[in-house]
């Protein structure tokens, strides 16, 4: 974790998230990658008259200032600050400053319950954390402690799954968290708890794992376990993996629920089958 990619809009939320990867990088020695696309109104993004320009430096002049005020923070001093304006789309920004800066992390903040449908149904939020190669890191709220004490992982357990879950293992070991591997049993898909177990040990088989706890939770819907057991357990984060549109839509579109996009208040960071 090297390197940490922040897209900003300069709004609360996406302090938030800086906030938390300021911490991180604190921790692990990262750098940071602070990211702001200019979003041209659009009768200046697709205008041919020359006289659009003064106005469109304008907006990239307001980013600058914007830039400057936030790197004035307290929580950013001592740190390795870098700081882009993109002028695509957010998500293709991201894209490119990803392979141009071989960034291991991104970080983003969500707005509110809205914020959080709208990032993962449809937005180009959505497009990150479906399309991202490396792990996406949601911030919901502001975390002036970022601590992870118990990492949930939910997983079917298919063997598509595993590389994912190794990663998310190695990425809650450095943050010194306990890791919670989850299988959701459903109606739909009903296995008695020693064959849900049985497929889990089998999961997790060859593989170095030193602080690792299984959990079979039973409910009417993979979202809502996840979530229900996500709050018992006191959890701090939910991690899940996804393979682009289809891996997302299994988690986000139709598979999980409203209760679970709209009022998880903990961190969730997704990983790249």
């Amino acid at each position: 974790m090297k390197r940490i990619l922040v897209p900003t809009d300069f709004s609360v939320q996406a302090e938030n998230a800086l906030k938390v990867a300021a911490q991180l990088a604190a921790r692990h020695a990262s750098a940071i990658y602070l990211l702001h696309s200019v979003e041209m109104p659009l009768h200046l993004a697709t205008s041919a008259n020359a006289g659009s320009l003064p106005q469109s430096i304008y907006f990239i002049k307001l980013a600058e200032q914007h830039f400057s005020e936030l790197l004035e923070k307290p929580y950013l001093q001592d740190l390795e600050i870098h700081e882009a304006i993109g002028n695509d789309e957010i998500y293709e920004d991201i894209k490119k400053a990803v392979t141009a800066n071989d960034i291991d992390l991104i970080v983003m903040g969500s707005h509110g319950a809205s914020g959080f449908k709208e990032m993962f149904v449809g937005s180009n939020a959505e497009k990150v954390v479906r399309t991202s190669d490396i792990p996406v890191l949601v911030i919901k709220n502001e975390h002036p402690d970022f601590q992870v004490k118990d990492f949930v992982f939910a997983s079917d357990c298919s063997d598509e799954c595993k590389a994912p879950f190794q990663k998310a293992y190695a990425f809650a070991n450095s943050l010194g968290a306990k890791t919670h591997l989850l299988y959701i049993n459903t109606p739909a898909g009903f296995k008695t708890s020693t064959q849900a177990y049985k497929m889990m040990e089998k999961f997790i088989d060859g593989l170095d794992l030193t602080n690792v706890a299984l959990h079979v939770y039973n409910d009417g819907s993979v979202e809502k376990g996840i979530l229900s057991f996500a709050r018992e357990q006191h959890a701090d984060m939910i991690g899940m993996s996804t393979h682009g549109r289809k891996g997302l839509s299994h988690f986000f579109n139709g598979s999980i629920s409203e209760d679970l996009v709209n009022h998880a208040k903990m961190p969730i960071i997704t990983f790249k089958i």
